[in-house]
């Protein structure tokens, strides 16, 4: 396993990051992974050598993280964790956002449900327009000096959104973002015109949620149709130009079976060689699946 230094921040992570959305019951559509399941995928990843997973407290409401930290147990010194907070995890009027009182109570429950003492990396998951970011980072600076949170990081924000919160973070000594989790592949490839100039320029991490596309670059879909079992067959996300899409599997197909691996190895390659990437967050539902995935480290092209 090779591992990559965490933003700016000294800490070096390995450049395949487990994620654990799949863990849990309540999200059919995403994956239900009971314990048995997720503890042989972590323990697989932590033989591999990755040091990184990556889950949020929405995911399958909670029972995510729960699953994760079980898995965890006894492990925790070797891992970084890292989780998010906004989505709504309740009823109540304010069990949802970036407001002080919603991110106090959840990076409390975050920890119960992962059972540790503290988050490695805590991140919004995406912007909340009801809130000034001054008042989500004054926040979240509280909890890393209180030692609840070690890193603070962003998720699916506009370049623009991002250095403005640098930029307040800078004027008012604020915590800032050490790293941003994004939507990046070979079929989505938007953020190289905003975001990743950005990224390098302030020496931001980058890590790349679906970096499959949801599935499209697994090999399983082609023009004449698709795998009925897979998960965008039922969930067509994220949003992708299919014509487009099956153009690049067409040009990389030659490449899969020239080096005797599969699509999905070659599409993970070519994010594993961008140097502004810090980790490749991927998901699995089996262990063959991830298997697969692993393997793409000593793909080289």
């Amino acid at each position: 396993m090779k591992y990559r230094l965490l933003g700016d921040t000294g800490v070096y992570v390995s450049e395949l990051c487990l994620g654990a959305m799949t863990f849990g019951t309540q999200w059919e559509a995403i994956g239900t992974l009971g314990q048995q399941e997720a503890d042989a995928l972590v323990h697989r990843s932590l033989d591999a050598g990755v040091n990184f997973f990556d889950t949020a407290d929405v995911y399958s409401t909670g029972d995510s993280e729960e699953i994760l930290g079980r898995s965890l147990a006894g492990r925790r010194q070797d891992v970084v964790i890292a989780t998010k907070v906004r989505g709504r995890m309740g009823p109540g009027v304010n069990d949802v956002g970036l407001s002080r009182l919603h991110i106090t109570q959840s990076v409390d429950a975050s920890l119960k449900r992962l059972g540790t003492d503290y988050i490695d990396l805590y991140q919004i998951h995406r912007s909340d327009n009801q809130t000034d970011i001054g008042e989500t980072l004054a926040a979240l600076t509280d909890l890393v000096r209180t030692g609840k949170v070690r890193y603070i990081g962003c998720s699916n924000l506009p370049a623009w959104e991002l250095m403005k919160a640098l930029g307040v973070s800078e004027r008012r000594g604020l915590e800032s973002f050490k790293a941003s989790q994004s939507y990046y592949a070979l079929v989505g490839r938007e953020l190289e015109q905003e975001t990743i100039p950005l990224l390098r320029d302030q020496g931001i991490g980058l890590l790349v949620w679906s970096p499959l596309a949801g599935g499209f670059l697994t090999g399983k879909f082609t023009r004449n149709g698709g795998a009925s079992d897979a998960r965008r067959a039922t969930f067509d996300f994220p949003p992708i130009d299919k014509e487009r899409g099956f153009n690049i599997i067409d040009a990389i197909s030659p490449i899969a079976a020239t080096h005797e691996v599969s699509v999905a190895q070659v599409a993970l390659a070519w994010l594993l060689r961008k140097s502004v990437v810090t980790s490749v967050i991927i998901g699995a539902r089996r262990l063959d699946q991830l298997e697969d995935n692993l393997a793409s480290v000593e793909l080289v092209l």
